[in-house]
């Protein structure tokens, strides 16, 4: 499952990894240099979109959350084709983006695993004790990692 570098702001759910406001230990000191230098880097592109696209430095508020994913994404495929058009003809790879794939499978409107599995998983992603122990092993991973040496 994935997670995403956040502030004190958000609930301590698993899918949220926020820094340690005080940290106690070189561990911990670790970690958290580690998740604020990844916020910035994230910050940083965020930046990039900003300085590129106007739509993206204006206030949000008047925009629904779901014309905010598609402004998003629209600014981000467009960031990333004009990088790719930029490369050297050397550099670039050449995709098919008028692959064909199988045809959606139909809808079942039937109570299936998949639902049983998403209520799991939801419960899963709101639990603090699943939060702690992502955040503690993230602490220990990194130090593995980079600490010691």
């Amino acid at each position: 499952m994935g997670y995403y570098l956040a502030d004190g702001i958000y609930p301590q759910w698993s899918t949220f990894v926020k820094t340690i406001s005080a940290p106690l230990g070189a561990k911990k000191k670790h970690f958290a240099a580690a998740q604020e230098s990844a916020r910035k880097d994230v910050e940083h592109a965020f930046g990039v979109l900003q300085a590129r696209f106007a739509i993206v430095r204006q206030p949000a508020r008047c925009y629904k959350i779901p014309e905010l994913k598609q402004i998003m994404k629209a600014c981000i495929i467009h960031h990333n084709m004009i990088i790719e058009d930029e490369r050297d003809e050397q550099d670039t790879l050449d995709f098919d983006y008028e692959q064909h794939g199988n045809p959606p499978e139909p809808v079942s409107h039937n109570e299936t695993d998949m639902l049983s599995k998403f209520i799991c998983n939801r419960q899963h992603i709101r639990d603090q004790g699943n939060h702690c122990q992502l955040q503690s092993n993230l602490v220990e991973h990194l130090w593995q990692l980079h600490g010691q040496s």
